[in-house]
């Protein structure tokens, strides 16, 4: 895993923790993809649910300051990298881009204050607030919730609904926000369940069996929950030192000091936690497929360059990738620069270098690669023995120091170059070959790579 420079808080974290995390074995009642990660903004995702409307407004708790003690690890998980960036930044921006959310606090662990700060400003997170946590899991929600509501902050801004979710669960879906809101709104608290998967039994003191559950009368309790500001407010009010000590369950205080019966609302697979380091593993694994699933080719217009990049769609759509052939980034087409993470520049002529370095200035611009590294492929058609820039046999040098300056900008720069063939069954093994070169380079964004010019 590779850390970016330009983030030296974070940088050295987690040097070890790739290797650790993949020595422990795969829990078979706990699901390793539990579904698609939400990369994209509201409203820019062709496969998003159609925008809710919410007419209250709404606001986020996000508890952070964990130790990790479960993962093995010296660096709290949260904080741990995907990608170049940490975990707590996905949540944050499954939140971020719902529109009808307002603002997200916070609450990391006094000594963590500044790297969450630096966190915040590295991915320009617009709607966040960082406040200190206290020794509890209860007491950190607690200062949360007074940062929501404390004197002196415009009552327009006080929310009408709070939703407490977990740092570490960065894959929750709009659409479960939207009920969990409406629920808390409606009776003044919900949260969300899921079936048990292993039998809950009781044992005595002496270490033998007691009794067990009946596994089907009862559920999981997991995140997100949400409640009325005053219904949390006052449970926090009200619970005792023991409560704050050693409770977990918001629910449950709701119930007990404010009489509020919750809403329970069955939740998606997606709602897990990241808990142990498999969950590491798996968690890295989603957002790699999620960021691999399409890509965008550009072809400038040129006949030969259109024709390959059919041919190239065709192929990838085998590989189960999505792949929009468009002739430039301009007008409407410039909507992809906001949706994709990959592109792939079909080049035919003379001047394949300047081509790319107008994608990657048109792609710095965008600012995408604050969130993800960006992969650009340059696919080089080649009608000859020699592949030619200005006149001139394009040497390694050229395309390795484009992408060593693409790379500071977190985008990774790779090479394809194939040779034009009469040929239909030779072409084609080149297409495809083309196409499964691509479709790796997209998935593993390997650094090592980065700047090479492949023979396919």
């Amino acid at each position: 895993m590779k850390f970016p420079t330009h983030f030296p808080h974070i940088s050295g974290l987690m040097e070890d923790h790739h290797k650790k995390m993949q020595s422990d074995s795969c829990d078979p009642d706990r699901p390793t993809h539990p579904g698609t990660f939400p990369t994209c903004e509201a409203g820019r995702s062709d496969h998003q649910p159609a925008e809710r409307s919410v007419d209250f407004p709404v606001s986020v708790v996000l508890p952070a300051g964990g130790t990790g003690e479960r993962t093995g690890l010296q660096t709290p998980k949260q904080f741990c990298l995907f990608m170049g960036r940490p975990l707590i930044s996905y949540t944050i921006q499954a939140f971020e881009r719902v529109s009808w959310i307002q603002s997200i606090v916070v609450v990391v662990a006094r000594e963590h204050m500044d790297l969450m700060t630096d966190i915040v400003q590295q991915f320009q997170h617009t709607k966040v607030r960082v406040v200190p946590g206290g020794s509890t899991r209860h007491r950190s929600i607690y200062n949360g919730v007074l940062a929501l509501g404390e004197e002196g902050r415009p009552v327009a801004d006080k929310p009408k609904v709070v939703l407490i979710h977990d740092a570490v669960r960065p894959f929750v879906e709009e659409d479960f926000l939207y009920k969990i809101a409406m629920a808390a709104k409606e009776q003044g608290a919900a949260g969300a369940i899921r079936p048990l998967v292993s039998t809950v039994i009781a044992t005595t003191s002496e270490g033998y069996l007691d009794h067990s559950l009946e596994r089907a009368k009862y559920r999981a309790s997991e995140m997100p929950q949400g409640f009325t500001y005053d219904v949390i407010y006052q449970a926090y009010q009200k619970c005792s030192e023991s409560d704050f000590e050693f409770g977990t369950e918001c629910l449950h205080l709701a119930l007990q000091y404010c009489g509020t019966n919750a809403k329970l609302i069955q939740g998606p697979p997606t709602l897990w936690k990241v808990t142990y380091k498999r969950d590491l593993a798996a968690a890295e694994s989603i957002i790699k497929d999620t960021l691999s699933r399409s890509a965008c080719a550009i072809t400038g217009g040129s006949a030969q360059a259109v024709t390959l990049a059919g041919a190239l769609q065709k192929a990838v759509g085998a590989l189960n990738m999505e792949l929009a052939v468009i002739p430039d980034l301009t007008g409407e087409n410039g909507w992809y620069l906001l949706k994709d993470w990959n592109f792939i520049q079909v080049s035919v002529n003379r001047s394949c270098l300047s081509e790319v370095e107008a994608l990657l200035t048109d792609l710095e611009a965008a600012k995408q690669a604050l969130l993800h590294p960006l992969v650009v492929i340059l696919v080089l058609l080649n009608g000859s023995d020699e592949l030619s820039v200005s006149g001139r046999a394009l040497e390694p040098e050229a395309i390795m120091d484009l992408a060593s300056a693409a790379k500071l900008r977190n985008i990774l720069l790779y090479g394809i170059q194939l040779h034009q063939s009469e040929d239909t069954q030779r072409w084609e093994r080149s297409v495809s070959r083309v196409a499964e070169i691509t479709s790796a380079l997209i998935r593993d964004r390997s650094p090592a790579l980065v700047g090479q010019l492949l023979q396919a």
